[in-house]
């Protein structure tokens, strides 16, 4: 029955030193089938959530980290771990000494000082479109009026608590999500991977190919970005609607 279940070994194979002192015949065994536990499945946030939370913000800075979160497709990490030299927000940043078209982000993996890192082991490029860039900007102001010309390398800093200039964490991120569903009204806790699977969602139902959304979420295998996918009500009705009914194949009075 052992042989049912296990696959039988001796340690003849071991090198010397794993087999131990004794000569005696060890069996080593090793299970013919391994039960996988299903991931936890993620929803997304809708897009009413997403603005409802937007709207809760009560700072720029706040505001930016939603966008980011939610149509930038950034993990909490890697918001937390951006610095001030990662935004490219000109329309042309060859004067920066980059030759990326457009406004963008660099997401780059780095050993932070509040522990932030994203979780990606390469570096990429995530584009931004207007409403993102007028959000830096806001910030960008909001910042200055609080902290001047101090604040550190990071982008995204306390303003409103000491210490001020400090970056923030990521587990500050969360906790933002948390409070910002609560003010929202939500019913439920949106937190920022379900902003994340948002933004993913929309770039496919907007007409986006699965290999874009590998790369937009910086995920080294096209499968990886399969699980952030959760389909519109109005797109799969669509996609049924699109398949031809058995009257028009078989023309005009055929029953």
């Amino acid at each position: 029955m052992l042989e049912q279940i296990y696959e039988l070994s001796d340690g003849h194979d071991l090198p010397l030193a794993a087999r131990g002192e004794s000569s005696v015949m060890r069996h080593r065994l090793r299970a013919h089938h391994r039960l996988q536990e299903p991931e936890t499945e993620v929803d997304r946030a809708s897009d009413e959530e997403v603005i409802a939370m937007f709207l809760a913000c009560r700072s720029a800075r706040d505001r930016l980290i939603v966008l980011l979160l939610s149509r930038v497709g950034l993990r909490p990490g890697q918001v937390a771990g951006l610095c001030r030299r990662d935004p490219h927000l000109l329309a042309d940043s060859r004067s920066l000494g980059c030759r990326v078209e457009g406004a963008h982000v660099h997401v780059v993996r780095r050993q932070n000082e509040n522990n932030a890192w994203s979780k990606s082991k390469k570096s990429w490029v995530m584009p931004v479109d207007f409403l993102v860039v007028q959000a830096f900007d806001q910030y960008a102001l909001e910042r200055h009026e609080r902290l001047g010309s101090d604040g550190g390398d990071f982008l995204l800093v306390n303003l409103f608590r000491r210490p001020l200039g400090a970056p923030v964490s990521a587990d500050a991120i969360g906790e933002l999500c948390e409070s910002l569903s609560r003010r929202a009204g939500l019913g439920r806790r949106v937190g920022p991977r379900m902003c994340r699977h948002a933004m993913a969602s929309n770039v496919v139902d907007a007409g986006g190919k699965l290999d874009e959304v590998q790369m937009l979420l910086g995920h080294k295998h096209p499968e990886s970005a399969r699980p952030y996918l959760h389909p519109a009500a109005t797109r799969l009705r669509e996609a049924v609607n699109r398949v031809p009914s058995p009257r028009e194949l078989g023309g005009e009075g055929a029953r």
